[in-house]
């Protein structure tokens, strides 16, 4: 067997129930994703661009043999629009350090009031829409596996765009997929998912204090006095 087939097909047991290598590994991409994106470093977007197909094919357990007995549609479908937003997210950053003459990446900064209008609105008009598509289906939890998916690719987007927010969406998504991945015996994957919980919140305070340590100092308008006479 070569190493390729050792990846897909490799498995081990974790608490009497067999897990897939490959559901191992690509979670250890995604986290050394996110630690890359917590130091804005562009190799942040390749990195995860790897964990997410190998974690493609862990999700799609009618297409590649898995040993769990569900299906989890918007996990796997989550991993496809991951590939794509990424390859947004590694031009737009590559982009920002040649401005920056080789510096970080991205300046992070909070989100504007009509961003984050537009961001409410983009979770609850997408998980609506995913939930009927998944649930037809057959996604194992589609409502939850909707938020996910949503919850999801806009961190991810969030993310390539610099916002401070992105890092509490991704705590959003972790609190639901928690549960869930526990549930349909997605054990690495859910442990990973408490992992990135902690980093998000690491994340969220590393960037909120950087983004008050580039902040533009506030233009101060002259205080003019009357002349006592």
């Amino acid at each position: 067997m070569g190493p390729l087939g050792w990846l897909l097909d490799a498995q081990v047991q974790v608490a009497g129930s067999p897990v897939l290598v490959r559901e191992i590994v690509g979670n250890a991409f995604g986290l050394i994703s996110a630690l890359l994106g917590l130091r804005r470093v562009v190799w942040a977007w390749p990195v995860g661009m790897i964990g997410n197909a190998l974690l493609l094919t862990v999700f799609l357990g009618g297409v590649f043999a898995t040993p769990q007995a569900h299906d989890l549609y918007g996990q796997a479908g989550r991993q496809v629009f991951f590939f794509a937003v990424s390859v947004y997210g590694w031009w737009r950053w590559q982009r920002n350090r040649r401005a920056e003459g080789g510096q970080a990446a991205v300046v992070p900064r909070w989100a504007t009031g009509r961003e984050r209008l537009m961001l409410l609105l983009a979770a609850v008009v997408g998980t609506a829409a995913a939930y009927p598509v998944l649930k037809a289906l057959g996604s194992w939890g589609p409502l939850p596996d909707a938020w996910i998916l949503t919850g999801s690719l806009l961190a991810t987007y969030g993310m390539a765009r610099g916002w401070v927010e992105f890092w509490l969406l991704w705590i959003a998504v972790d609190a639901v997929g928690v549960p869930l991945l526990l549930r349909g015996g997605f054990y690495p994957s859910a442990v990973m998912y408490l992992i990135y919980g902690a980093l998000c919140v690491w994340g969220f305070a590393a960037w909120w204090r950087t983004s008050r340590a580039t902040r533009p100092a506030a233009v101060r308008k002259p205080v003019y006095t009357e002349a006592v006479a």
